[in-house]
């Protein structure tokens, strides 16, 4: 593809209205100048959930992009991104340098419930935009007393309502046993899996938690085999995800498998885990996948691959979180666009909670992003899944939050 040719392509994913140069009266806040739009993030890129490192990853890729193309209305953005090992007191540390000595105009993407929830009230006190936070948790979409923070993702109580559902339709003798990551994004499962099974909950016959600083929880899979169980509900993280897949298949337990989507990527999750012992899990998904054949003609998923030859040439072109962070990374270009040239922190929350059957090129067909200044749930629509071979396979269809209640 020649330089031409890219430079259309790429320019019709953000809109002409991101080239175009500032206005002569542009109002502006800490973060923001004629030349740039300072952007901070903490990441995983250490610990025990360095797999979601990738998101970050592939989000610099894309502003990389950007910046190429003259930026938003000709300011550059810059991204700062640091670590955060995923613990919720680095994740303050690395949150107050940015905000105080590096001053960004909003916080964008964070990772994990218990780092967002470590800096919210920080964040919300400080009235700096805590903005398509990386975490399905209900608490980050309550605009009436958190105003500045706002999810991005499907909630992990509709993913948990739509297995809850699934299971008493189609395995009503079921006996369940659950393995969970003792906080609040395990909780949030739990609680959504409980309201899907509604008077059925009882089918619940075992619950096991880990916690995240825990070696292994291979202790947590024989005990839940032992139960008696026949369905296994898989709350976790990708490094415990794929240790549980492997460790069903050492005991030699095959019950029916749900895993919870922010663990079902193939690269990070079903390939170390290995596709054998991955037959038949079932999941749910919002986005594209790469590996699906429907999409091999996609225009969306073309230019996917462009950007990900050109920008992020390393990247595992299986992993999911490239796709993610592809994804999250255009919705805050869309905002910044809506901003025009009043670059304020308040605007910033104004424009994001004004977002209207906005369509993302590498989200599933029929799924939009929607916001109000009293819904704070961008997506709120997914699909089932079940791993067959080597890549997952939707069945069903989109299923919205409304229909999951």
């Amino acid at each position: 593809m020649n330089a031409r040719v890219w430079h259309c392509v790429a320019s019709a994913l953000v809109g002409a209205a991101l080239l175009a140069q500032p206005l002569a009266a542009a109002k502006y806040d800490p973060g923001a100048s004629d030349t740039e739009i300072k952007v901070g993030n903490t990441a995983p890129y250490s610990g025990p959930a360095s797999e979601y490192g990738t998101i970050a990853k592939a989000i610099t890729a894309y502003f990389a992009m950007i910046n190429d193309q003259g930026g938003i209305r000709g300011r550059k953005i810059n991204f700062i991104s640091l670590d955060d090992a995923y613990s919720p007191p680095k994740a303050v540390e690395q949150t107050r340098r940015l905000v105080e000595s590096d001053q960004v105009l909003l916080m964008f993407n964070t990772l994990g419930t218990a780092p967002n929830s470590a800096i919210q009230k920080y964040l919300n006190v400080k009235k700096v935009p805590q903005l398509f936070v990386a975490t399905g948790a209900t608490k980050f979409g309550d605009p009436q007393n958190f105003p500045w923070t706002m999810g991005w993702q499907p909630t992990y109580q509709t993913e948990g309502k739509i297995y809850g559902r699934y299971i008493v339709s189609k395995y009503p003798n079921a006996k369940i046993g659950i393995l969970y990551q003792n906080d609040d994004l395990g909780k949030d499962y739990l609680t959504g899996l409980r309201a899907g099974l509604g008077t059925h909950a009882d089918m619940i016959v075992a619950e096991k938690s880990y916690e995240i600083t825990d070696p292994t929880v291979d202790s947590q899979l024989v005990a839940l085999r032992d139960s008696g169980a026949t369905v296994f509900f898989n709350v976790s993280t990708p490094k415990f995800a794929a240790q549980a897949i492997r460790k069903l298949a050492d005991i030699g337990w095959k019950p029916v498998h749900f895993l919870n989507n922010v663990a079902s990527t193939i690269g990070g999750v079903m390939q170390p885990a290995g596709f054998d012992n991955s037959q038949g899990i079932i999941s749910v998904e919002y986005l594209k996948d790469a590996d699906d054949p429907a999409w091999a003609k996609d225009p969306g998923m073309k230019t996917w691959r462009v950007w990900l030859a050109k920008y992020h040439a390393n990247a595992n072109p299986h992993d999911r979180y490239n796709i993610l962070g592809y994804n999250v990374a255009m919705g805050l270009m869309q905002v910044l666009a809506q901003c025009g040239d009043e670059l304020t922190r308040e605007n910033v929350m104004r424009q994001a909670a004004n977002l209207h059957n906005f369509e993302l090129p590498m989200l599933l067909p029929g799924i939009k992003v929607n916001t109000s200044p009293t819904d704070y749930f961008p997506i709120q629509q997914e699909q089932l899944e079940r791993f067959q071979g080597q890549r997952w396979v939707r069945f069903g269809s989109i299923i919205a939050a409304d229909d999951a209640n």
